[in-house]
């Protein structure tokens, strides 16, 4: 005892003589200490979300795969894998410069490529770098959902190379460009979209969609007289698992779009939990309506779409609005995936419902319901959402569809009949996700 008691005053003593040391603390190194722990706190935060969302790639290939048949889940697994490792390099080099770097046109930046604009002295960069590379390979792994079992690897590949260094990066750099060193002219009217309904979600659903109108549907799933035929996915509790990763996961993609640690993150959080939450009941309770039976594909779909519906507004409206966002945003994902399967769209996963679609309605939604936390009033944004939302589809569709008509051109972007009917992991990649099982059996 006697000998802690020492110690301690020793220390003590130490302390003291250390701070007296010191220079006298002012108002001035005081107010220095605290903005750089702040700065700390917001680089630390950023990246652990960053973190996230690079987590939910793991979401998307459980989802994909789940949604998908047996024969093909290695195949969506390679893609998504290629999504992200070719999707950094692309944004590394090239996708990141036209997204964030100086304009003068407001159209894509024109300086910053390879993060040539990183300042060894500021790390700032590389914090937002890690951060924007997350979301850029999040919207190249939407189309490989809508494009899922019947899409050659390789034609596959260097369209997400595309999509990461070009068609993204564009678009964001219209909505998104002044996070850094940019100006887009979507932001000079007003355009709100704090984590990316459009930015990120709409784009990859209309990319998605090009590029499954360019494959055709898969053999089968459209009988000779045009009837629709299910083509069940092989495992739903994994599909589940991903969407609950792909939640949490969104957790970093919405909070971590303030890209600091302030008073604004339980706000983002709160929205966050219950537009899915809302979601998930519109959808289910729809589709029992329609088909007498609680389908569990349709509720977990409706839970990213109640993700995406609030994406865009998840910091500028209320807890009450968000539900609202939610409810609506299950319901459209239900009737958006009958109208793509009315007209002859193959979507395996729903992506361009969840994606495209609820990512226009979240956009839209951001604007109704655009509220004044000072005043406590809405003061809907109209306009400028309308056009982004048709900026968004004017870009990301057309251009997806003629860059998937140019590689068509040199790699058949479908693989043959006997292959598809076989299995796309065999095929393409030599092995089967689930040896134990004969091919034959796995169809």
């Amino acid at each position: 005892m006697i000998r802690k008691i020492l110690t301690t005053l020793i220390l003590t003593g130490l302390a003291a003589t250390a701070f007296a040391a010191e220079e006298p603390v002012t108002l001035e190194t005081l107010s220095n200490d605290i903005a750089s722990v702040q700065a700390n706190a917001d680089w630390l935060w950023t990246l652990i979300a960053a973190f996230m969302v690079f987590f939910m790639q793991l979401g998307f290939a459980m989802v994909e795969s789940g949604f998908t048949r047996a024969k093909n889940a290695v195949n969506i697994i390679m893609k998504n894998l290629m999504d992200f490792s070719i999707g950094a390099l692309a944004f590394w080099a090239v996708g990141f410069a036209l997204m964030f770097g100086a304009t003068t046109t407001g159209f894509f930046g024109t300086e910053g490529f390879f993060i040539s604009s990183w300042d060894p002295s500021d790390n700032w960069t590389l914090c937002f770098w890690i951060f924007q590379t997350v979301f850029c390979a999040t919207a190249a792994t939407i189309v490989s959902g809508a494009m899922a079992e019947r899409a050659n690897f390789k034609a596959y590949i260097l369209f997400s190379a595309i999509m990461t260094a070009l068609i993204y990066p564009i678009f964001g750099s219209w909505a998104w460009g002044s996070l850094f060193h940019g100006e887009g002219w979507l932001e000079k009217i007003g355009f709100i979209d704090f984590a990316g309904s459009t930015v990120v979600h709409s784009v990859g659903g209309w990319a998605a969609l090009a590029g499954a109108i360019v494959l055709g549907p898969r053999i089968g799933k459209f009988t000779k007289d045009g009837k629709i035929r299910a083509i069940p996915g092989h495992n739903i509790p994994i599909a589940t698992i991903g969407v609950f990763v792909l939640w949490f996961g969104w957790y970093g993609f919405n909070v971590g779009s303030e890209t600091a640690a302030d008073t604004a993150l339980p706000l983002i959080a709160v929205n966050t939990t219950l537009a899915p939450a809302a979601a998930i009941m519109s959808a289910m309770w729809l589709t029992y309506f329609f088909y007498k039976k609680f389908d569990a594909g349709m509720a977990l779909n409706g839970a990213l779409a109640g993700l995406v519906g609030i994406t865009a507004g998840c910091a500028n409206v209320t807890p009450a609005y968000a539900v609202l966002i939610g409810i609506i945003a299950g319901v459209v994902v239900v009737f958006s995936v009958q109208f793509f399967e009315k007209i002859k769209i193959d979507d395996p996963v729903g992506a361009i419902s969840v994606h495209g679609v609820c990512g226009a309605w979240g956009t839209l939604a951001a604007g109704l319901f655009n509220y004044n936390f000072e005043t406590g009033a809405v003061e809907p944004v109209i306009l400028s959402q309308v056009i982004g939302i048709a900026a968004a589809f004017a870009w990301a569709f057309p251009v997806s569809f003629i860059v998937f008509k140019i590689v068509n051109s040199i790699i058949k972007v479908r693989v043959s009949e006997q292959e598809e009917l076989e299995g796309l992991d065999f095929h393409e990649h030599g092995i089967d996700a689930y040896p134990e099982y004969s091919r034959s059996y796995i169809k």
